[in-house]
């Protein structure tokens, strides 16, 4: 029985997550739920799940939160209830999915209480991928990826060195503009750019498939995770979506990871890791599944990746700069600010604006994450 604690429980992952812990009741249990400010999702949420501990960040809700509750958990607010709530010292978990910084410390508060981490934030791994990696490894956890690339990977290396792998292959959708021309690009609407091809999730997420930020990101995460060079690390566009991501070894042989595109089956393995567990998700067809196709990315007409190579190589603060503008970049797309190609142009210039920090602290690590947002917000 895995005990564990879900931040971020009213997002996409989140709901999935759930879907997993009722799936499968007998091998998990949620113990800690937190939501930023959606606090009558919560309240639904532990309803249903009866967690002993809740966390809202947002504590002008906690009003709300109180009136739909129907049972009297245990409540933490603000980024210092988040902490607390990581720390739990019952569970065994903890399972990050929320937006931004704020889960940089419970991580770490989580990890030096010898929890695993199931990981699907990018940005922990992104902007301080070097500080948790060594916490995790002098506390003896587990980091166990949740993002279907990553964790496609993780199953395709059990049991395999960093040294037996020449290339690690990222496999992208090609999102909703893949086949649309370089000119088109600057006509393209918000509603155009959610409309992905073959996953359901959040807004940010949807609009980083479609620039291929994500598999930027994606880049520098996996580099973290599985101690590899940036350039060990390519991304290959799969419309499909059905091959999550690919390994290549050093007798040039290749492992493929395949399933539908449900993130309930790599929330479900970093959860019950090492050990596979039956479902009730959907199995491949081979019969009627059709072709699968494989694609150069188009780098020059979405330069999202060579920024990504860019900053990953380069390190120091730069992944959170890039990572930090980028989200000032989407925001400002979604309100209409700037064109759908203005989000690379700004984070492009974010980045060439930035005094790295070599061998920064988790305090030097935010304050380059803060002056990233100030910087991408004036140049809007």
């Amino acid at each position: 029985m895995r005990k564990i604690i879900l931040l971020g429980s009213t997002g996409s992952i989140g709901a999935s997550a759930l879907k997993v812990v009722s799936d499968i009741p007998e091998r998990v249990a949620v113990l800690g739920m937190a939501a930023h400010s959606s606090a009558e999702k919560l309240a639904r949420q532990a309803n249903r799940f009866r967690p002993s501990a809740l966390c809202l960040v947002d504590e002008s809700q906690l009003g709300t939160l109180r009136g739909a509750l129907e049972y009297q958990p245990e409540i933490y607010i603000g980024e210092a209830g988040l902490i607390e709530l990581a720390k739990m010292p019952e569970a065994d978990m903890l399972l990050v999915a929320i937006v931004g910084t704020g889960g940089l410390r419970p991580t770490l508060a989580a990890i030096e209480s010898g929890k695993d981490i199931a990981v699907a934030s990018k940005e922990i791994l992104v902007m301080a991928g070097k500080t948790i990696m060594a916490a995790a490894q002098s506390c003896g956890v587990n980091i166990l990826p949740v993002d279907s690339e990553h964790n496609a990977i993780f199953q395709c290396l059990e049991g395999r060195k960093a040294n037996d792998v020449r290339r690690i292959i990222l496999t992208a959708s090609g999102g909703p503009f893949r086949t649309l021309p370089a000119a088109e690009l600057e006509k393209v609407t918000l509603q155009e750019a959610l409309q992905h091809p073959t996953w359901s999730m959040g807004r940010k997420i949807t609009i980083d498939s479609a620039t291929l930020f994500n598999k930027g990101l994606e880049m520098i995460e996996a580099r973290w995770l599985f101690g590899v060079e940036i350039s060990q690390i390519e991304v290959v566009v799969h419309p499909q979506s059905i091959v999550h991501s690919m390994v290549e070894f050093t007798d040039a042989s290749i492992l493929a990871q395949l399933s539908h595109s449900d993130m309930c089956f790599p929330i479900q393995y970093a959860i019950t890791w090492p050990e596979r567990v039956a479902n009730s998700l959907k199995p491949l067809d081979f019969h009627h599944l059709g072709s699968l196709d494989f694609e150069a990315p188009r780098e020059r007409d979405f330069p999202a990746l060579t920024l990504a190579r860019q900053a990953g190589e380069l390190g120091a603060t730069l992944p959170a700069v890039f990572n930090a503008a980028n989200e000032v970049a989407v925001d400002a797309f979604i309100h209409e600010k700037i064109s759908f190609p203005g989000i690379w142009r700004l984070v492009e210039e974010t980045l060439a604006a930035h005094s790295p920090v070599a061998n920064p602290t988790l305090d030097a690590i935010i304050e380059s994450d803060a002056w990233a947002r100030k910087e991408a917000a004036n140049r809007i």
